[in-house]
């Protein structure tokens, strides 16, 4: 079966035979073609991605950043989730968080990093190259610089308030932040990435890198100690996953949250939505309605050590769930944990505010990687660590400040976390890889995706750029592109949704990438989103 020509585009789409990368920056983007066209393999290009996505777009994620990834080995023929979250430190607890602000900007707010971890684990068990090969494009980037995008601008620009002093020496070099086309340098993470290629993982956590984390911490009151750092590791894990029709969909298990578009995805199996038409008010009640379930099922159960993940992904619970859905707009919560419940309203919580990047690699050997990683808001605490030129995430900020929260903050403790990537197949053979940023909105925005190229038989590029919905307010609130036509709006609206119309084009629905696969052929098709300096390139 050829890949589908369905869906109207803003860009073309890109083709390969030998493998395809596509992110968040064209610099990025390129630097995994060139493990690919060196030789490499898919994880290799992962690393240089990640690396490089650090460099070019450092407020979104970062080597002292955490993530998700979700790959599959052809040698192994298996499917494997890395998980490189941290923990937050040994010394957090709420007594350490006297302001929400605290949680969120400054050196505390930052939990273990994860990335370096995470990267280098991937390349231990399934890389072929040299490191130094692999993080060449990333130290280029940083120790020369590169050309600052408008979007780029935009997002420094609006982060500066948090800068510490040192982020501001770096990142405002001139008095001010970039400008498009204004060239960004930044010495000391080039410098970080060289420790790493040289004394690998042990530099970073146990060595000189470690060092000068610690002795930062130490003098700028953080909670991050030797101990927090030595005791990082990684978690390789089992994906979770459900049938869907003729489809396999995977994601990553909990404390990832991605069960909520799988949840999702079964409520509404049974439904005939592309004859319903994409985007037409019958299909975005259905689907707004289904959100709404698996997000209060999320909400509830996510955070817990062991949620009955079996019982919310079963067929049976998927029929009961579907028929809770009526004609008119149930009433919803926010997105995260609330003790109080108010009677008959399907509960979330408040949307939290993240920076977040996405990003698919796969080579011509049949190896798939997915990725998903973050600072958690825009440069994450706000704090470069000392001298290392590392932007500090602000994962903290995820904890809930209610001890009586099962996802309260704590010691040593994990966090339920929206990042999820995810990968799609049908009769044992690849049929997509895809995922975006977006807080809570990620779980909105891969189920859309998902559906396009599914039920909607859209190619990769049109189902990631067509309009979005995302559900963020509690109520029956659902904000939509203005993409969407007046005469769907005005129908979700007789049928009980208050419904905010956002720009054409907006991050806040997130920017998605992906890879969909034509094996018969031995080729590939990238989709990367306009929404943000998004590139696929293929080989």
């Amino acid at each position: 079966m050829a890949f589908p020509s369905h869906g109207t585009t803003h860009r073309s789409t890109v083709t390969g035979t030998r493998g395809m990368v596509t992110s968040a920056h064209p610099l990025a983007s390129l630097a995994g073609a060139r493990m690919l066209l060196a030789g490499g393999n898919a994880f290799d290009a992962a690393v240089a991605v990640a690396s490089t996505l650090n460099v070019v777009e450092p407020y979104m994620s970062s080597i002292a950043g955490n993530g998700y990834m979700l790959l599959y080995s052809a040698k192994e023929k298996t499917h494997r989730v890395l998980d490189y979250m941290g923990t937050a430190p040994y010394a957090a607890t709420l007594d350490a968080f006297p302001t929400l602000e605290s949680q969120q900007v400054g050196i505390r707010a930052g939990m273990v990093p994860g990335g370096c971890g995470g990267w280098l684990a991937l390349l231990e068990r399934y890389g072929s190259m040299h490191r130094a090969d692999i993080f060449a494009p990333a130290i280029e980037s940083a120790e020369n610089g590169y050309a600052v995008t408008v979007k780029n601008a935009e997002f420094i620009a609006g982060a500066q308030p948090y800068f510490s002093p040192k982020a501001e020496e770096v990142i405002a070099s001139r008095g001010r932040t970039p400008r498009p086309g204004e060239v960004l340098v930044q010495k000391d993470l080039a410098q970080t990435f060289r420790q790493v290629v040289e004394g690998g993982a042990e530099a970073f956590y146990q060595g000189d890198i470690a060092k000068e984390i610690v002795r930062f911490s130490e003098k700028t009151d953080g909670l991050i100690t030797q101990k927090d750092l030595t005791d990082f590791e990684v978690q390789w894990q089992e994906p979770v996953s459900i049938t869907y029709k003729d489809y396999e969909v995977y994601c990553p298990p909990p404390p990832c949250s991605g069960f909520q578009y799988l949840e999702t995805l079964n409520i509404l199996e049974n439904d005939e939505l592309g004859a319903l038409g994409h985007n037409s008010a019958e299909y975005l009640h259905l689907l707004i309605e289904a959100i709404k379930l698996a997000s209060a099922d999320r909400a509830e159960h996510a955070p817990h050590p062991n949620p009955p993940i079996e019982r919310l992904l079963s067929k049976g619970y998927a029929r009961t769930q579907r028929g809770r859905i009526g004609e008119q707009a149930a009433v919803s919560g926010g997105e995260r944990w609330t003790k109080d419940k108010l009677p008959g309203e399907i509960r979330t919580n408040d949307w939290t505010t993240e920076c977040t990047t996405h990003f698919d690699t796969a080579d011509a050997a049949g190896n798939i990687v997915a990725v998903t990683q973050s600072l958690g808001q825009p440069f994450g605490s706000g704090v470069i660590l000392g001298s290392t030129g590392m932007f500090l995430n602000n994962f903290m900020n995820w904890f809930d400040r209610s001890p009586e929260s099962p996802n309260a903050v704590g010691p040593h403790k994990r966090i339920e976390m929206c990042m999820s990537p995810c990968q799609v197949w049908k009769g044992g053979t690849p049929f997509a890889a895809i995922g975006t940023p977006g807080s809570h909105g990620i779980l909105q925005t891969t189920l859309q995706m998902v559906l396009n190229l599914i039920e909607h038989g859209m190619n990769i590029q049109a189902a990631i750029e067509a309009p979005r919905i995302r559900l963020v307010n509690p109520g029956t609130h659902v904000s939509v592109e203005g993409r969407i036509p007046v005469a769907v709006r005005a129908a979700l609206e007789a049928r009980g949704h208050d419904v905010e119309v956002l720009p054409n084009w907006t991050a806040t629905v997130g920017g998605g990438h992906g890879i969909a696969f034509e094996p018969a052929e031995g080729s590939f098709m990238g989709g990367a989103d306009p929404r943000r300096d998004g590139y696929a390139i293929g080989v």
